[in-house]
Formats: C-alpha cells, sequence, structure tokens
C-alpha cells in the first residue's frame, strides 16, 4: 500500500513538473530553456528507476519535447554553459544523437568542447573504442560538473572490453556524482556484470547488495536478477551465504520467491542437485499463499534435482503429478527431459536371451546379466575353449535386442543432454 502511494506521489510530482512543458511546446521556442526541460527529464527517468514504471510514457514524452527545443533554439541559447550540458546530457539519456550532430555543426562560437563532441558523437554512433583514451582523460577534467556522472558512466561503458579493472573505477565514480538517480542504477548493474565476468566475486556480492537495497522496482530489476542468479549459482561453494541471504532478505516475498525458483531451474540444469534442492524448498514455502502456478514451479524444479538420488521413483511420480497448465512450455520441455532421465534410470532392461557360452566368474553372480561388450574377456572358468560353430548362438553383443536397448537409451540421453544445453545457454 505504501510503495502504491509513493508511485502516485511521484506520478503526481512528474505530471506537475511535465504540464508546463507541454503548454510551453505550443509557445515561441525561445520561452523554454533547455536546462530547465532537462530537469524534469531527470526526475521522469529517476522515478522510473525508483519503481514508476507508469513515468515510462512520460519519459519518451519529455525526450520527444527536448529534442524539438534544442533543434529550433537559437544559437545565442548555448552562451548558457546549463544549456550546453543539458543538450550534451540529453545526448548520452537516450536521446537523438543526430541532434548532438546538428548542434555541433551550428556551433560557431565555440560554446560545445569539441574534444568532448567529437568523443560522444564517436561514442554515440558505435565506434566508442576509438576514443576511449580521450574519454578516460575527460572523466577527471569533467568530474565536479553537471555532466560528471554522465561522462563516467560513458567511458566505462567503452573501457568494459579492454580493461574491465579501469571500467569499475569509472563506474564507482559515475555512482558516487549522481546517486539514487538512473545512472547509479545502471551503474550498479553494469558494475555486477562486469564484476561477474572477471570473476570478482567478492565485488559481485557487494554490488548485488547495493543494487538490491536501491533498484529492486526498476524495470531493469529483472537483468539483475538473471546475473544475480548466475552469480549464486555458479559460486555458491565459495561464496559466504549470510551475504547471498542478506540480498534477498531485502526482497519482498514475491520476489524472492521468483529468484530462489530461477535458482533452482538454473541450479537442477546445472547438475548442483543440493542448491535446487534447498532453493525449490524455500520457493515452496513462499509459495504457501500465492497461486498453484508458483508451488508447481518449485516442485518441479525440486523433482528435476531428486531424479540422480535414490529417490527418483518419487520425484518421477512428483513431476508426473504437475498438471501442463501449471508449467510453461520450456519448463514441459524440462518435465519431459527429466521424466526420460527418470525411466531410463528406473527401467528394467528387456529379456535378453541367455548365451550358451561357458560360464564366467562374473556371470555366476547374475547369469541373465548381459555383459558389457566393450568389457575385456574374463577367462574362463572351465572349459577349454570350443571351436566356433555355426550352430553357435550369436554373441551378446550382437544380439539385435541387447543392441536395440542400448542404442535407445543412448540416443534418448544424449537428445536430452542436447536439450540441456540449450536449455542452459538460452538462460
Amino acid at each position: 500500500m505504501m510503495r502504491t502511494m509513493f508511485s502516485r506521489l511521484l506520478m503526481c510530482t512528474a505530471l506537475a513538473a511535465a504540464l508546463p512543458l507541454a503548454v510551453r511546446a505550443q509557445q515561441p521556442a525561445e520561452t523554454t530553456e533547455p536546462y530547465r526541460m532537462l530537469r524534469s527529464l531527470q526526475f521522469v527517468q529517476d522515478s522510473v528507476v525508483q519503481g514508476d514504471h507508469s513515468a515510462a510514457e512520460m519519459q519518451r514524452f519529455m525526450l520527444e519535447t527536448i529534442d524539438k527545443r534544442l533543434r529550433t533554439a537559437d544559437a545565442a541559447v548555448f552562451e548558457d554553459t546549463r544549456n550546453v550540458d543539458a543538450a550534451l546530457v540529453y545526448a548520452m539519456s537516450g536521446g537523438n544523437p543526430d541532434t548532438l550532430e546538428f548542434l555541433v555543426s551550428r556551433d560557431v562560437a565555440g560554446n560545445f568542447d569539441s574534444k568532448l563532441t567529437d568523443a560522444l558523437r564517436k561514442y554515440l554512433n558505435g565506434k566508442g573504442t576509438l576514443v576511449a583514451k580521450t574519454l578516460a582523460d575527460l572523466v577527471p577534467e569533467y568530474r565536479d560538473t553537471k555532466i560528471g556522472g554522465y561522462l563516467a558512466l560513458v567511458a566505462a561503458n567503452v573501457a568494459v572490453t579492454k580493461d574491465p579493472n579501469e571500467s569499475l573505477k569509472f563506474y564507482d565514480l559515475a555512482r558516487l556524482a549522481a546517486p539514487g538517480t538512473i545512472v547509479e542504477e545502471a551503474a550498479l548493474r553494469r558494475s555486477l556484470s562486469v564484476s561477474l565476468d572477471s570473476a570478482k566475486i567478492d565485488k559481485a556480492m557487494r554490488y548485488a547488495n547495493g543494487y538490491a537495497r536501491r533498484f529492486l522496482h526498476s524495470p531493469y530489476a529483472s537483468q539483475f536478477a538473471d546475473l544475480f542468479v548466475k552469480l549464486v549459482v555458479e559460486n555458491y561453494e565459495h561464496l559466504p551465504h549470510e551475504d547471498v541471504l542478506a540480498t534477498l532478505d531485502v526482497m519482498d516475498d514475491d520476489r524472492q520467491r521468483e529468484v530462489y525458483l530461477r535458482i533452482a531451474r538454473a541450479s537442477a540444469i546445472a547438475g548442483k542437485q543440493d542448491l535446487a534442492r534447498l532453493a525449490a524448498q524455500r520457493a515452496l514455502e513462499l509459495s504457501k499463499d500465492n497461486a498453484v502456478a508458483m508451488s508447481a514451479l518449485a516442485n518441479l524444479y525440486g523433482g528435476l534435482a531428486n531424479v540422480p538420488t535414490s529417490d527418483v521413483g518419487n520425484a518421477l511420480q512428483a513431476m508426473t503429478d504437475i498438471p501442463d497448465t501449471a508449467l510453461t512450455a520450456s519448463d514441459r520441455a524440462l518435465r519431459e527431459a527429466a521424466r526420460a532421465v527418470a525411466e531410463e534410470v528406473t527401467r528394467m532392461p528387456d529379456s535378453l536371451p541367455v548365451s550358451e557360452a561357458p560360464v564366467v566368474e562374473n556371470a555366476a553372480v547374475n547369469p541373465d546379466l548381459p555383459q558389457d561388450p566393450r568389457a575385456p574377456a574374463p577367462a574362463p572358468v572351465e572349459a577349454k575353449p570350443q571351436p566356433a560353430s555355426a550352430d553357435a548362438p550369436a554373441d551378446t553383443a550382437s544380439d539385435p535386442a541387447f543392441r536395440s536397448f542400448v542404442d535407445t537409451g543412448r540416443s534418448k540421453l544424449d537428445a536430452i543432454d542436447n536439450l540441456l544445453k540449450e536449455e542452459s545457454t538460452s538462460r
């Protein structure tokens, strides 16, 4: 209830800030200062990442309005450095990159820093690596200005491919320059990704905890959830469990359940049964007052984790009992794969003809057990080798029933392996 009231308050404030701009848009362009319009855009964007998703439409309106204002502004408007900064921030905030090109081409008075605008134009046109050093040099120069946080974010995005350590430093600068804003949200989320890819697990955990505490209601939080699940599943044995729980504890029950389900699914596919069972059980506990579908998913992933155990029979029955309507297409495919594995594990082989060959030691334990054709032939207990005869029964390895049993099982397991690999890479 409190979050709903807060979201409504943010939206009302955003409308109050932006509606006058809609009115002024009908008036002569010179009556509205670009930097004032940018403040409204920043407020709306920050509201979005704080959880007010209804402000997204207002953000699009603001970007279009500012674009029109910048293109129709008299060149004298940019004698005010606040308006120059507004144009640069607009370009770095998802604005039309062609507008910056347009403004620079008209800048005969030199109001725009040519070194900076040249670097930004290349970045916005996908050639940021060509100006990586220039951007890195510009960050300290503009650190304490209105564009400092945005510029640090751009420099970090460019540095990430060649120097992840430097990119993390720039992301940290961006966060410090613009706390609580869309800049900090992007910097935290990308820092988590970079540190995870660079195997900086301790840093990744700190970034994950910071994001969960500050931006859990951002529209980009699903990307964070994917990264957090990857962090936990791939590094669970090395992570302090109290840090993982501390990050999960700041989430409400719905988000906790979703993350636990994702962890259970990814763990089951990765073959980490203990973690899969633990996460599935926790998701099940959080699903008591929720839809049946949530419990179905928790049971499915818990069942997947139990397939390789002695409890495979119960796991198979539990998965079979889940109605198809409670699962997505990909989860139904996962269930079928797991069910095929479980059935292969529990199925007795088809009855095979017993060879009349001389008895050997391991056959004495279970004469009906077909021998592995790849194993070295044991020495016979008694009887000397018999000469081959046209009437002698076929060897077990060449028996059609045995070959069918082996080939069928092998093809099923190969198909299941391929499916699980596809599922793993698609997440």
